[in-house]
Order: C-alpha cells, then structure tokens, then sequence
C-alpha cells in the first residue's frame, strides 16, 4: 500500500469506522505471524493481535502522519503489547471486552481463525521436523549429507545427483539408503 492509499484509509477511518475493516485486512496476517513467531504461542498471539488491532482501532482517529507508515504503528502497537506481556506475569487484555461488545467489529475476532491456528501449527511442526533431520544430518559423514541434502532438500533425481557428485547411480542408490537408515537411527536416538 503506497503512503497516498494509507493516507486515504486513515481518512476514511476517521469517518466510518467500517472501514478499519480494510485496515485489519491488508495487516492482520503480517501483524499475527510476527506476533507468533515472537511468542510461539497461538492462543496468546490471538490474544495480542486482537489488543493490537483494538488499541489501533481506537486511536486510529488520532494518528498523525509524521513519516511513520501505518504497517509501522501497527507493528509498534504490537511489539509494545508484546512486551507488555513480557513484563507482567500475565496477560490481561484490558479493552477486549469493547471489542466484543462492538458488533461492527466482532469479524475481526473470529475470520479463518481455525483454518489459520491449524496452518500455522503444521508450518511449526514442518520447521521442528526439518530442524531435527537437518541437526541429526550434520553428525553423519560428508558422503551421506550429500545425497540426503540433494535429494530430499533439492529435489534432485538419483540420475542428477549422480552427475552432480560424479558417481554411478547405484553408489548413490546405496548411499541414499545407507545414509537414511543411518539418520534414522540417530534421530530414534533423541
């Protein structure tokens, strides 16, 4: 969104708060996957993104232009909301209930929140999963990473690996299945 277009959008929430819709729109996800990647925790983060984008609601007829983006507040509001809970020992959204109570702004609460709780927790469990093989494939030798590397991270064919590495196919059949017995064993060994 160009400075011009947020300009426009503040303008127009000024005036007819529905339009905060497009706000929560364009920002929501960004704003929600920074959130959860500093937290780890969805329900929290739903917590504070739904503060965030209360408090930004709010004061959203009293932002100034002073060459800070929108996406810049928001971002702001978030981080402070984020380590506001840091600093206490629990989190207690205050003005969710004004939220709630707003029926204008009850979607903003409730859109895709399950289809995106599920997605973002099998993105979690993929990056674990890839962390602990690509962890547990350092410790084999240079030979097996290779081929691992190059057929299950590159997508590469055995035929490709093959020319790639400068030997047969069928060292590299039996070097792909040394090496994943191998990982194996050391991954049921965590």
């Amino acid at each position: 969104m160009t400075p011009e277009q947020e300009k426009q959008l503040i303008e127009q929430c000024r005036t007819d708060a529905t339009a905060f819709g497009r706000v929560f729109d364009y920002w929501y996800k960004p704003v929600f996957g920074y959130i959860m990647r500093r937290t780890g925790d969805y329900d929290l983060s739903k917590d504070i993104a739904a503060e965030t984008f209360l408090k930004a609601f709010l004061k959203i007829g009293s932002f100034k232009w002073k060459g800070i983006s929108l996406s810049a507040w928001l971002y702001r509001i978030a981080t402070n909301e984020i380590n506001q809970y840091y600093r206490s020992s629990k989190y207690k959204p205050q003005s969710l209930q004004q939220l709630l109570e707003n029926p204008q702004m009850e979607k903003l609460l409730h859109d895709e929140a399950g289809n995106e709780r599920e997605m973002l927790e099998q993105e979690l469990k993929a990056y674990n999963d890839y962390n602990l093989i690509r962890t547990n494939l350092l410790k084999l030798d240079i030979k097996y990473q290779e081929v691992i590397a190059l057929r299950y991270f590159e997508q590469k064919t055995n035929g490709e690996i093959s020319q790639i590495l400068d030997k047969n196919e069928g060292t590299i059949k039996s070097l792909l299945s040394r090496g994943l017995e191998k990982l194996r064993n050391t991954i049921k060994d965590v």
